[in-house]
């Protein structure tokens, strides 16, 4: 959100510099993207009025202005089709200096000379309006200099809000944050009752009550909307980001970025009947940008009798909009549930700002004072009579603030430091919460309604420390008494087992543990596997309950790009559904530690002095018996000959029992498997569970046996 500093320092002016304000937001949480200045490097530019206008002798697009601001009368020559006698325009005297650097000086055109420049918005590079000349209100004095006449000594704030700080969205909310920080005042606009004089009402029906708990409208008829913005407020908008595009649009802007209500105008001539808010019927609607959307049966929209008039809190529909000739209008201002309008304006490809708060969430006791406080600026610049104010709401879906009772002994030992009870309340009540008690043990609070991200006592604990200054809170290093624990000589560790492995030519893979369907099914078809409840694609839906799927597609996207030679192993969680869970399990799911290994191509590192014998079955033995050699408990395991799913039958497929381990085994994978990757190479694999191969024997020396001497 952009700002200007001025307009913000109306509300709260702390006696502290630009640089020592945007460090402080900055540290309370609300990111300082950049700071610049309201307007580039002009000087010499004043208020002039043009008190004659004559055709130029030689040039049919040329004019003869004479004009007053810079001292005596000057002659100016100016091409603008708007150069007319009585307006008053930015006036660059002779010696003026313009925006990149450009100097004005004394010159003769078509014969005649000029002595200054008459300018357009964009000439200054304070605005897109380039049709002419810049018209400056009638009231603006003469020869003021057009810096401090705009007061343009300002600066421009952007600040990067996180998402949970919606209330931020507006002046009056960076205002109390300010003012919570300084402990300033804060003056927050005053959004006076205007007195209906006429008794137009429209009808409201919410038929979507959950997304849209209130909806205040008011008509107003009579206005004259040729009437000019005024130009403190278009300067407003225009140092916010946000264009000036006549009264009726630039007031509910100006009142979202002062409030942070977002609002819209109607045409009232184009309001067939009743307002309802409904969600939508799979209905064509033409926006405000000239696009046409289809709203789905999702997205809630604003409607009459006949027809969808705009997406609710996202975008106003273009039938239904406010023209230059428009005489009543009908003001909107409504809370709309953020999850009702999270997402839809991305889905739509129409992000806005009245999107980007209501998204975040909106003040849900604000709409009647935004509606007042637009009433008062439209019947101020462009005349009218207002009806009274009509507000239509569903109770039980507006949102609850919270009660939330803050600890003392809880926020002391949070921040590591006791903050006095009194300047605790003291934050708080500035925030805006309201305090139900306080006693020995703490206080209890209810939130403000801006406030929808307080919930909890930790969320009062962020609060503190966040006005205290994170900078301001002790840095201490924690200390506990920490025992060591055994780490007994007698359990192998997988460091061991991996060291082990790659000394013997293995390469470690690191694999997901979310594998295909298909392929688990095939592996292990008797074991149901645990299922994703959101896959990150359809052949990562379920637990492995085997390494091997991880393995064999790592083998195989290496076999597939020339790599004649595999050695890798892998160690990691497998999961076991409940029907296969072990007593002991957690939620019904084991999971156990398992390593795995794969080998296949040449037995022997390709060079001048290798072969090309392939590997076979007593080399992953070999490895595998070497692995249970490293423990000293190798005489403790077998191997039978056991049939497995994945393993090619008819050859020689051992088992490993160690412990009558479920998941042991080593062999062949089968030629079936081999045939859907289409791989030529004959493909090994062991797996076997870690507590199982775990435990070792220390070596021991015997006394009984006498070392042998060396011979002499």
């Amino acid at each position: 959100m952009k700002f200007s500093e001025s307009w913000l320092r109306q509300s709260v002016n702390p006696s502290i510099s630009t640089e020592d304000l945007v460090a402080q937001i900055t540290m309370a949480g609300l990111e300082v993207d950049a700071v610049d200045p309201a307007a580039p490097q002009i000087s010499g530019v004043v208020v002039g009025e043009i008190l004659a206008v004559e055709q130029h002798p030689d040039a049919d697009k040329l004019r003869v202005c004479q004009v007053a601001g810079g001292g005596e009368t000057a002659q100016v020559v100016c091409g603008a089709p708007n150069a007319r006698t009585g307006i008053k325009v930015p006036f660059a005297t002779v010696g003026a200096k313009l925006p990149g650097d450009f100097k004005i000086k004394k010159a003769k055109l078509r014969g005649v000379e000029s002595f200054g420049m008459l300018c357009a918005q964009t000439e200054l590079e304070l605005g897109d309006d380039d049709d002419g000349l810049w018209e400056l209100p009638a009231d603006a004095a003469v020869g003021t200099d057009l810096i401090e006449y705009l007061d343009l000594n300002d600066n421009i704030i952007e600040v990067d809000l996180t998402p949970n700080r919606g209330d931020c969205l507006s002046i009056r909310g960076l205002a109390r944050e300010v003012g919570v920080l300084n402990q300033a005042p804060v003056s927050e606009q005053a959004c006076a009752p205007v007195a209906a004089t006429i008794d137009d009402t429209v009808k409201v029906t919410l038929d979507a009550p959950e997304g849209c708990a209130r909806y205040v409208g008011r008509v107003i008829r009579g206005l004259d909307l040729s009437q000019p913005t005024p130009q403190w407020m278009q300067e407003k908008l225009r140092r916010s980001g946000v264009r000036s595009l006549g009264p009726a649009v630039d007031i509910t802007n100006y009142v979202l970025l002062e409030l942070g209500q977002p609002m819209h105008a109607f045409d009232l001539a184009k309001v067939d009947g009743e307002i309802i808010v409904r969600m939508g019927e799979d209905e064509k609607l033409k926006l405000l940008d000239d696009s046409e959307v289809t709203v789905d049966t999702e997205t809630l929209v604003i409607a009459d009798q006949s027809k969808a008039l705009a997406m609710a809190g996202i975008m106003g529909g273009d039938e239904s909009a406010v023209a230059d000739n428009t005489s009543d209008i009908l003001f909107e201002s409504a809370w709309f549930n953020p999850l009702a309008i999270a997402g839809k304006a991305r889905n739509y490809g129409k992000h806005t700002d009245s999107s980007h708060r209501f998204e975040r969430g909106v003040d849900g006791n604000l709409q009647v004072a935004a509606i007042e406080r637009a009433t008062a600026l439209m019947l101020e610049i462009c005349g009218g009579s207002a009806g009274p104010v009509s507000v239509t709401e569903s109770a039980e879906h507006l949102p609850v603030p919270a009660t939330i009772t803050l600890r003392d002994s809880r926020l002391a030992q949070q921040l590591g430091v006791s903050i006095a009870a009194g300047d605790v309340d003291d934050m708080l009540l500035r925030l805006g919460l309201s305090q139900i008690e306080r006693n020995e043990h703490g206080s209890s609070w209810i939130a403000p309604s801006w406030r929808f991200d307080l919930e909890i006592e930790q969320d009062l604990v962020e609060e503190v420390a966040r006005i205290y200054g994170y900078n301001n809170l002790p840095t201490s290093t924690p200390s506990m008494a920490l025992e060591l624990e055994a780490n007994p000589e007698t359990i192998q560790g997988l460091p061991a087992f991996r060291s082990h492995l790659v000394a013997r030519g293995y390469q470690e893979a690191v694999t997901y543990s979310f594998v295909d369907p298909d392929l688990q099914k095939l592996i292990d078809p008797e074991i149901t596997p645990v299922a994703l409840a959101n896959p990150i694609s359809a052949d990562m839906a379920v637990m492995r309950t085997s390494l091997w799927p991880g393995l064999l597609s790592t083998a195989v996207h290496n076999l597939n790009r020339q790599q004649s030679r595999v050695r890798i192993f892998e160690a990691g969680q497998c999961f076991l559904p409940a029907e296969n869970a072990d007593a002991d399990s957690v939620l019904g799911l084991t999971q156990n530690m398992v390593l795995a290994g794969l080998i296949c191509g040449t037995r022997t590192p390709s060079g001048w002095t290798a072969g090309k014998d392939k590997v076979d079955f007593y080399d992953i033995k070999g490895d595998l018996e070497a692995l249970l050699d490293s423990t000293g408990l190798a005489a403790e395991f077998q191997f039978e000959a056991k049939q497995h799913t994945a393993l090619h039958p008819g050859q020689l497929q051992p088992r490993l029992r160690v412990a009558e381990s479920r998941w042991a085994g080593l062999g062949n994978y089968t030629r079936k498997f081999r045939q859907i990757w289409v791989l030529a190479a004959a493909v090994y694999l062991f797996q076997v569970e870690v507590d199982k191969i775990a435990p070792s024997r220390l070596p021991k020396f015997d006394r009984s046996q006498q070392v042998p001497r060396s011979s002499p």
